[in-house]
């Protein structure tokens, strides 16, 4: 896997919203800059695109093995 180059990023929040990320993190079992940066990926799309393009990935892959198991359909 290629390595991306990382950024630092300071921002400033209220206690409220320092705490809840702190909370949503630990409950996901991530560090909080990785929750936040999977909050802002999924706000770009990102996450929604790298979706569909593994699926569609995996469908190429897999075609033969479905239509052996499942068998050719025409409608």
């Amino acid at each position: 896997m290629a390595k991306t180059q990382k950024a630092q990023l300071n921002v400033r929040v209220d206690e409220g919203t320092a705490l809840a990320a702190r909370e949503r993190a630990m409950a996901r079992g991530m560090s909080v800059n990785r929750y936040i940066e999977e909050l802002v990926r999924q706000d770009t799309g990102e996450a929604g695109r790298t979706f569909v393009e593994a699926a569609a990935d995996f469908m190429q892959q897999y075609e033969k093995v479905f239509a052996e198991e499942v068998g050719e359909r025409r409608r």
